[in-house]
């Protein structure tokens, strides 16, 4: 287990950062948790639940000294959106406690499976430009989803349009509690001015302590703002959840949705904060420590967890060095929930509304958006379009649109890679793609072509096309040479087309040939028998020995 490596190596030094870091990572934690986890759809107390089984839990199996996993923004819609189907308006809590552990339960398990077959590379499965829209979607999500509630009053709208319509009617309609605007607005503007100008001061810690001061102080509860109300007393009893069988199709399928999001921003953020530290990451134990995480939070009413970049930064701005913070924010939250559970119960619910919000603001991301649109247009439209996916569609089938969009664009740069005519340009050695030198000298009789992809059945036929393109310019070509160094692959269907393509030319007097080809593709063009029908002789080195060879083969 990683935590034994820990304590093998751990320095007597180390131990008053770790706890100062504990301290003040616990500030942000308890916070946090309860508002995304009424953010999931879940009682707040569930947040802090989660919070310490997970922290536990990942300092034994994680491998990173300083990640922090917990309850986290990009999750809670994603848990919401399967657990409102299943659970109707103002249904039973527990039922919805217990499909939030099973939830979290069948992510653990999918985690842990996929650490131990090695698919950590299903992170690849999202895309930077797919990431940054469905991102940026989300955050929009959260920010129309959270108003109502900042406003001082709820709403039944469904997606991001219902939920939408249904606050601007609720404003309307004369339904914004004054007092419970006032201190949500105010803690937001707490947090987001101390993030910006005072980062080191926990502005969340201090926006939530100023308005349950404000909450006591001016009867605010008397004014119509709802509260937290007091938490219950201790530790949660280890508890198998149970749920229906019907309802195990649709967990299932969210838990897959959460899955690839859970592993995808751990990789990238335990990349991130590797790099500072000279660590290496190893994915498949990032999935067990992860995975355990959310094993241990499903068994103790808890709900799925992941990777906080933002938390990981607090802990690593106060001076942590190892899981010791980790174990120390669990400690005092634990301390909290048997010794002060009342500390929180005046906790207005607009406040956890600008958690929330100040959250799903330091998600968006324009800035990319805008970066994208000037460096390639092809990819902000992608992320666009899984931006819509999320907004328009809902949470969990915007992560299914962003997937598909990443996989299709990786068959669309397949399907029509770049493919050029070389020539010999003055002052440059070797032969350059005449669209960045125009000038370029062709050598007549013979065309120099470049295809930068593999050769695959998605784009044979764009293949075969492009050489019967260049095969019939008048005067015709003698030799049409294949720039063939970015071909790494040649498929069945592919051979087949060479076959039929290298007939076709030879019927009329010109030849096909190849230049620079790797040697596993040049093992397969013989395993295939394409020199049945393609010149053995037709295979040369580098595009120079091509040319070379061209000139005394020119009909005169």
């Amino acid at each position: 287990m990683e935590i034994a490596g820990t304590l093998r190596g751990y320095r007597r030094e180390w131990l008053p950062r770790d706890l100062v870091a504990g301290v003040v990572l616990t500030t942000l934690l308890v916070p946090q948790g309860m508002a995304y986890a009424e953010l999931a759809g879940l009682p707040a107390i569930t947040g802090l639940y989660t919070s310490v089984l997970c922290l536990l839990a990942y300092a034994v199996f994680g491998p990173s000294r300083i990640l922090v996993l917990g309850p986290d923004s990009s999750l809670g819609p994603m848990i919401a959106a399967v657990l409102l189907p299943l659970v109707v308006a103002d249904g039973d809590p527990a039922k919805a406690v217990a499909l939030a552990s099973v939830l979290a339960l069948m992510v653990g398990a999918m985690l842990t499976v996929a650490a131990v077959a090695k698919l950590g590379f299903v992170a690849d499965l999202l895309s930077r430009p797919t990431q940054l829209g469905y991102v940026n979607g989300l955050a929009l999500t959260i920010l129309i989803g959270q108003l109502p509630k900042l406003f001082g009053f709820s709403t039944d709208g469904e997606g991001l349009i219902g939920e939408a319509t249904a606050f601007v009617r609720g404003v309307a309609a004369g339904e914004t509690v004054p007092a419970a605007l006032a201190i949500g607005v105010g803690g937001l503007a707490v947090i987001l001015v101390l993030r910006r100008w005072a980062p080191k001061v926990p502005g969340i810690l201090v926006a939530v302590l100023g308005a349950i001061l404000a909450t006591v102080w001016l009867g605010l509860e008397e004014r119509g703002v709802s509260v937290v109300g007091p938490l219950p007393q201790g530790f949660p009893p280890f508890t198998i959840p149970s749920v229906e069988w019907s309802e195990l199709g649709l967990l299932a399928a969210g838990a897959l949705g959460i899955t690839l999001v859970s592993v995808t921003d751990t990789i990238s953020t335990a990349s991130t904060f590797a790099a500072r530290s000279g660590q290496e990451v190893r994915g498949n134990q990032e999935m067990i420590g992860i995975g355990a995480a959310n094993l241990a939070a499903g068994l103790f009413q808890g709900f799925p967890v992941s990777t906080s970049g933002s938390r990981t930064a607090v802990a690593e701005s106060a001076g942590a060095r190892t899981q010791v913070t980790g174990l120390v924010g669990a400690g005092a939250i634990t301390l909290l929930l048997v010794l002060v559970p009342g500390l929180f119960k005046d906790l207005p619910q607009p406040m956890l509304a600008a958690v929330v919000i100040a959250a799903s603001l330091s998600l968006a991301d324009a800035a990319g958006m805008r970066r994208l649109w000037k460096q390639r247009r092809v990819e902000f439209a992608l992320a666009v379009a899984a931006f819509l996916g999320v907004a328009l569609f809902g949470v969990l089938p915007g992560i299914a649109v962003a997937v598909a969009l990443s996989v299709l664009n990786v068959f669309r740069r397949a399907w029509w890679p770049y493919h050029t005519v070389l020539g010999r340009a003055d002052g440059v050695a070797g032969y350059h793609d005449v669209r960045s030198y125009p000038d370029a000298e062709l050598v007549p009789g013979l065309v120099l072509f470049r295809f930068d992809a593999p050769l695959i059945f998605a784009n044979a036929r764009t293949f075969r096309d492009e050489i019967r393109h260049l095969s019939r310019a008048e005067p015709a070509p003698e030799w049409i040479v294949v720039a063939a160094e970015p071909i790494t692959d040649i498929d069945t269907t592919a051979a087949d087309m060479l076959e039929d393509l290298d007939q076709e030319l030879n019927a009329r007097g010109i030849s096909l040939v190849f230049a620079e080809m790797k040697d596993p593709v040049r093992t397969k063009i013989d395993r295939y028998k394409l020199t049945r029908t393609i010149d053995p002789a037709h295979f040369y080195p580098t595009i120079e020995d091509a040319v070379g060879a061209f000139h005394p083969h020119r009909r005169t």
